[in-house]
């Protein structure tokens, strides 16, 4: 691969970790797309359909997961800034359940996330990176959600990152609570080769209210959850594919939930998640 496309790729890694989402994520490999141009997506199915530690469904059922990202490298140099790429992506959540045809809406599509976001690379491969995210819900579950976020992550074997979002929008706030919430994760996710083909990943995060993100009858709680998982990657079929390099991908995640989320969560103290899927880089 060429230095813009290493670049874009790794700029698609640290996107998926800095949505928070294990399962969002590809070995690249070797691609002939040799090009500053990036796409990264796929499909996956999960028990069920967890943001931030708000569980999204009281009788989950089908949940299927669609993603996509476009990764563009718009600068590359030997200075302090090595690269500069934009992305933009969709995330979105289609549910069979309460949140979805069996619920009041009838309507499947319970959730559409849109971002754009600019993205630096410094040496060290940190990345720094700024952006936009609207949290909408075209069946009408939820109100609009409108965050303005920070980011600074290194590509590495342990994939450390923070990540900041600050919502801007009073009507739309992911607790439901009185003001905007800024939220902050902190996290990591240390990957490792497992024989010869597969890789395996080890998600961990903790969700924290920096103001009024978990409120809980018009107190701010500062612990909203913490999260560890796994992920198992496959690759499919022979690298480099003109048709870009595929994955199959699988695993869970474990969440220990804080004070203002189990009432959230119909008392829960804790919530496991599974999920499968298959993932796309060209």
């Amino acid at each position: 691969m060429t230095k813009s496309r290493r670049l874009v790729v790794g700029f698609a890694f640290a996107a998926s970790l800095l949505n928070g989402r294990a399962t969002a994520w590809a070995q690249a490999g070797s691609n002939p797309n040799t090009g500053a141009i990036t796409f990264t997506g796929g499909l996956d199915t999960a028990s069920v359909y967890v943001f931030r530690g708000f569980v999204q469904e009281t009788d989950p059922k089908i949940t299927l997961l669609p993603y996509g990202d476009l990764g563009i490298a718009v600068m590359s140099g030997d200075g302090a800034i090595k690269a500069t790429v934009v992305n933009f992506g969709v995330w979105n959540s289609l549910n069979t359940g309460s949140s979805g045809t069996d619920g009041p809406s009838g309507h499947a599509h319970f959730e559409e996330q849109f971002y754009a976001r600019v993205n630096l690379l410094f040496g060290g491969r940190m990345v720094v990176g700024a952006g936009y995210m609207a949290r909408t819900s075209p069946n009408n579950m939820l109100d609009t959600t409108k965050e303005f976020q920070l980011k600074v992550a290194q590509v590495s074997w342990l994939n450390p990152y923070a990540f900041l979002a600050s919502e801007l929008n009073d009507e739309g706030q992911a607790d439901g609570g009185a003001g905007k919430g800024t939220y902050l994760e902190l996290g990591a996710m240390p990957s490792f080769a497992v024989g010869r083909k597969l890789r395996l990943a080890v998600p961990t995060k903790a969700g924290i209210s920096v103001k009024d993100y978990y409120e809980l009858a018009g107190t701010d709680h500062k612990f909203g959850f913490f999260d560890v998982g796994a992920v198992v990657t496959l690759p499919l079929g022979k690298s480099p594919s003109r048709f870009g390099s595929w994955n199959v991908h699988g695993g869970g995640e474990f969440y220990v939930l804080g004070d203002a989320l189990q009432p959230a969560n119909s008392g829960d103290t804790s919530k496991a998640v599974g999920f499968v899927g298959i993932g796309l880089t060209y």
